[in-house]
């Protein structure tokens, strides 16, 4: 039986680390529609839900490997709606469903903005550096 190289492991792990926060926040993104919707989001849960630890090891690793500010923002748009999630389920946010709906919408484009905004700004220092 082969083994991959430990190099191969590696760039391998990295690519998982930079990965995990996009599907996380995509998966995000779908339970507050399909909330929205009364669609069962039993399986996005399983599938997307961190606890604390996870997202700690997350965040500790993009900083142990040197990420931009633009993975980060990822794992930002996750945090923000747990702490929203949270707030809304034990005090309440007085909106009703839909203006609730729209308040995380304004909230996802808001990050999508800076996300792109910051991919944009990385790629062009890439580009000055080389």
């Amino acid at each position: 039986m082969e083994t991959l190289p430990i190099r191969n492991i590696h760039k391998i792990q990295l690519w998982v680390l930079k990965v995990i926060p996009m599907v996380l926040s995509l998966i995000v993104l779908l339970n507050i529609l399909l909330s929205y919707l009364n669609v069962d989001t039993f399986i996005l849960s399983y599938l997307g839900g961190v606890s604390l630890l996870p997202m700690m090891f997350l965040y500790i690793s993009s900083y142990a490997f040197k990420f931009c500010s633009y993975h980060r923002l990822f794992l930002h748009y996750v945090s923000l709606n747990w702490i929203l999630n949270i707030y809304d389920y034990y005090i309440g946010i007085p909106l009703s469903d839909k203006k609730l709906l729209m308040f995380y919408l304004i909230i996802t484009g808001l990050f999508i903005f800076l996300i792109l905004y910051r991919s944009n700004k990385y790629k062009n220092i890439l580009r000055i550096n080389k």
